[in-house]
């Protein structure tokens, strides 16, 4: 599987002009966590939610600073053609929960922690499906008196 069947898109960016009350508007109009930030079409930086809240408000930070005073940079990304191996790798060793999904240079989409706990339950969905449809073939009964079955 392919990190660009997993992930997010379209992302959600702003130029790194843009104040943090905009940010935090954005994010709440979009229903995300996390805004990408970019510079003549270049990823400059990544800023989340988190990030305002202990980065901004907890500095006393003035709404219309610019949000690049608190954003991430560099941006650890993954690449939407890599194998969504590589992207769980990626979260391992960066400890982040999103990493924007680059196309050469292009930003492309978001990969989420959520959109790899999907991956997850769908292949746990895949691997278990035989395994309940057996036991809905075979819906339990009382329980067994009869220890021989049990190993007793």
């Amino acid at each position: 599987m392919k990190v660009s069947e997993a992930m997010s898109h379209p992302a959600v960016s702003l130029p790194t002009n843009t104040s943090l009350r905009q940010v935090a508007r954005e994010m709440a109009e979009y229903g995300v966590g996390s805004v990408l930030v970019t510079e003549g079409g270049a990823l400059r930086g990544i800023v989340t939610d988190r990030d305002l809240a202990l980065g901004a408000l907890a500095r006393n930070l003035d709404a219309d600073e610019a949000v690049d005073v608190v954003m991430t940079s560099p941006v650890i990304t993954v690449d939407v053609t890599d194998d969504i191996h590589a992207a769980y790798r990626t979260f391992r060793r960066s400890g982040f929960r999103r990493l924007p999904v680059v196309d050469g240079h292009r930003v492309v989409g978001v990969l989420t922690v959520d959109d790899m706990l999907i991956d997850v339950f769908q292949r746990l969905a895949d691997l278990m499906g035989p395994v309940a449809w057996s036991v809905l073939e075979e819906p339990p009964g009382p329980p067994s008196t009869d220890t021989r079955s049990r190993g007793a």
